[in-house]
């Protein structure tokens, strides 16, 4: 039951209520080895009691009274003229705590730290301060890993906006090499040119990563995380679709015309004219008292009807009878709304008169769909097809067949998700999307295809080897957790020690 005293002689066992409390004796004339030279000794010196808790049996904590020898080094040599002999399984130098005790409490630390960690450890019958927890936790050694061939680097919010760390990840095994106190270039690039086994760095696209990278050792190969381009991709697509939005309107509920869309009629209308004019956009801003990123807007695109939105609706509580509702103003044009409200209070409504009249009004009743967002339509052109049911492909080619520019974004998407597949002869492939894209008249598009280039090296990297910077994403990820865990409040070495252990 008790393999640890199997060394020792037991002399007596008290059974508490609250505690068990076990005398033993180490044997004599058993030889010991020094730890200072590792010569074996059998020269009694003294002896004394040492108290060592252990493992709790039958709900109830250990402790391990033990006679142990204090012996003379037999070697004139050594530096140490006495030591105290340790039992292996039972007793460590230092150590108040058996072998496996530490163990437990050491893995609740690593688990929970702190203040969870001590609450855990009493339900397990061992009574310990969060700050002997913590202080277990940061005795234990870090293993020892080598400079991965490649390395995964990426950020992580110590406090969002203000303060950054760095982890650093082995991209091939997933292992957790190291975290740096910050993400400025000086200190990546000085710990990767104390580690000059790294010859392939995975990253997203951050400037000050790339930047170290180059400082440390050119020759470092950069790879662009493939997730961080299919993301870019989905943005600039969301925008493009939302400038688009009165071509593909008619899926949806229809554009809002009052008072505000003349209005931006007027304003595209005066921005273009004085462009054509030869005007710069900043002068435009100050003829046109407007903001010059307003202006900018209004200039990107070619049609005003395309800085129009399609109204977004949520599911409200006349949705259940639209169907209703859209059938009997086809039988009778003219029937009032009392009677409507009426008919469907009679099936079971609930809502307001008010809220009916707003609904009809808007035009959700007649329209094919009760709701269509553009962050729906560019759902619908970035999944796999292979994901979408039938209804949701017919809907996707009808998105896509609204006009020309829509026909080239659907595309040029599937296009794009193609090349995230590495092969050899991507990169080629990857200019020849580039000069389709800059050919069509999808302005945000341009901007990404302007970022692709802005760091064309590392992108031809991810699209032609196969590193990828997902197990960097997934340890973040933890990370997050273990932030939340320690409150926000743990410093650097401390969120460090936990994050290579976990």
């Amino acid at each position: 039951m008790l393999p640890q005293l199997v060394d020792v002689q037991v002399r007596q066992v008290r059974a508490g209520a609250d505690v068990i409390r076990i005398e033993a004796r180490t044997r004599d004339g058993v030889a010991r080895a020094c730890p200072g030279c590792g010569r074996s000794s059998s020269w009694v010196h003294s002896r004394y009691v040492r108290h060592v808790a252990d493992e709790a049996v039958g709900g109830r904590p250990v402790m391990i009274d033990l006679s142990v020898r204090r012996l003379y080094c037999e070697n004139p040599a050594c530096s140490k003229a006495t030591f105290v002999e340790q039992v292996t399984g039972l007793t460590e130098r230092y150590q108040r705590r058996t072998p496996g005790l530490r163990r437990v409490v050491e893995a609740v630390a690593v688990a929970l730290a702190g203040s969870a960690g001590a609450r855990l450890l009493a339900v397990l019958h061992h009574v310990l301060s969060w700050a002997s927890v913590l202080n277990c936790l940061m005795r234990i050694a870090l293993p020892e890993r080598d400079a991965p061939r490649v390395a995964g680097i990426d950020e992580f919010a110590l406090l969002r906006g203000h303060r950054y760390a760095t982890i650093i990840m082995n991209a091939e095994t997933g292992q957790r090499i190291d975290v740096l106190p910050d993400r400025k270039v000086t200190t990546v690039s000085a710990w990767l040119r104390d580690h000059p086994g790294v010859r392939v760095v995975c990253r997203d696209g951050a400037g000050s990563f790339a930047q170290a990278t180059l400082e440390a050792d050119p020759a470092i190969v950069q790879v662009m995380d493939r997730w961080h381009l299919w993301h870019g991709l989905v943005e600039a697509t969301l925008k493009d679709v939302t400038a688009h939005s009165s071509c593909w309107g008619k899926f949806g509920p229809p554009l809002v015309e009052g008072k505000r869309a003349q209005n931006t009629r007027d304003r595209w209308r005066q921005v273009h004219e004085l462009l054509d004019q030869g005007v710069g956009l900043l002068e435009c801003s100050r003829r046109l008292g407007l903001a010059l990123n307003t202006v900018k807007r209004y200039a990107r695109h070619t049609e005003p009807d395309r800085l129009m939105r399609t109204p977004t609706y949520r599911p409200g509580l006349v949705d259940p009878y639209r169907g209703y509702l859209r059938e009997r103003r086809e039988q009778d044009p003219a029937v009032p709304v009392t009677r409507l409200l009426a008919e469907i209070r009679a099936r079971g409504y609930g809502g307001s008169a008010n809220l009916l009249v707003r609904y009809i009004n808007s035009g959700r009743v007649e329209a094919d769909h009760a709701v269509m967002s553009p962050r729906r339509v560019t759902g619908l052109l970035t999944t796999h097809p292979d994901r979408l049911d039938e209804d949701q492909h017919r809907l996707r080619d009808q998105l896509s067949e609204t006009c020309a520019e829509m026909t080239v974004l659907a595309a040029e998407i599937q296009s794009f998700a193609r090349l995230l597949i590495p092969a050899e002869g991507d990169a080629a492939e990857l200019t020849d999307w580039i000069a389709r894209t800059r050919a069509a008249d999808l302005p945000f598009l341009h901007a990404f295809a302007t970022g692709l280039e802005r760091d064309r090296a590392a992108v031809d990297a991810a699209v032609t080897l196969p590193w990828h910077n997902g197990r960097t994403e997934g340890a973040n990820t933890k990370v997050k957790l273990i932030k939340r865990q320690l409150y926000g409040r743990a410093g650097h070495r401390l969120l460090r020690q936990l994050i290579l252990l976990n």
